[in-house]
């Protein structure tokens, strides 16, 4: 089944905002008039008697305590199935650090009058599972869940409420502010290559059900794909359905052809259209590994 709509991208927005508003409302209306409905931020948030906990920071607590916690599974459930049936959109649909890359993805443009940065330090995207692998080892050697005191989309929220409650901000914002200035040098650089959150999410939704799939009948090979995807990849030569795709729908925006829409797998079954651009396959993303 395919989704066609357009402007993901403004919807994107809009889920972005509201998710942000959902982790800086909750110390605001706690602080200002005891109202304590909703608590913490995306690595455990709690709305009333419901928490939600990030997989990754779920999985270094097991692993830091050697034991199985049945609630904080039962709290990971609907991030885990969100990310089975979609895919790692937490990353490109509510991550606060997306909602204010985009912010200056949006300043950026206005000032330079580019649509799209060129990136200029592109990377091995193995390193992307080598900062999954190095967090959760040194979690168990240090006896603690690192990821839970360093998460850039953490440090947030955890800013957020140093600011309201003690009216300062906190040393550790330096880490926001460098994940972001990297955005400068390379889109979603952090994003790409050192997210253990993205990586874990990434594995989940490696064989979600909605992908970006190509009509290649359809493609005029314009580039158009290549150049939109904040992360680096080549939609025009297959790589939106790879597991580093985070379903944000630019490139789908982009398409002037129609030949890039989501898709709704039934099983393992997947529309195949045409055959890809042997042209454009010839120009795949240099940094692909």
């Amino acid at each position: 089944m395919e989704i066609r709509p357009r402007s993901f991208h403004a919807r994107r927005l809009w889920v972005l905002s509201i998710a942000f508003l959902l982790i800086l409302l909750g110390p605001l209306a706690n602080y200002y008039f005891q109202i304590d409905l909703i608590q913490g931020w995306y690595q455990s948030l709690g709305i009333g008697n419901f928490w939600f906990v990030s997989p990754l920071e779920g999985l270094e607590s097991i692993l830091v305590a050697k034991q199985l916690y049945l609630p904080a599974l039962i709290a990971m459930l609907a991030p885990v199935v969100l990310a089975l049936l979609l895919g790692s959109v937490f990353c490109s649909w509510i991550c606060p650090i997306s909602f204010f890359s985009e912010l200056l993805d949006w300043t950026r443009r206005k000032i330079s009058g580019r649509r799209w940065l060129k990136d200029r330090l592109l990377l091995s995207r193995r390193l992307l599972w080598y900062a999954l692998l190095g967090e959760l080892f040194f979690s168990m050697i240090l006896g603690a869940p690192l990821f839970v005191f360093v998460s850039p989309p953490g440090l947030v929220g955890r800013e957020i409420m140093t600011l309201i409650f003690f009216h300062t901000l906190a040393l550790e914002g330096v880490i926001i502010l460098l994940v972001l200035g990297m955005n400068l040098v390379t889109r979603r650089f952090y994003c790409r290559y050192f997210c253990p959150l993205g990586a874990t999410l990434n594995l989940i939704g490696s064989r979600r059900r909605v992908t970006v799939s190509m009509d290649h009948d359809r493609c005029i090979a314009c580039g158009l794909c290549d150049r939109s995807c904040p992360l680096g990849l080549s939609p025009a030569n297959g790589m939106a359905e790879s597991l580093y795709c985070w379903n944000c729908g630019e490139c789908v925006d982009v398409c002037q052809s129609d030949a890039l829409f989501f898709q709704w797998r039934q099983g393992s079954k997947k529309v195949q259209k045409g055959k890809p651009n042997q042209r454009l396959k010839q120009t795949a993303a240099p940094d692909e590994h």
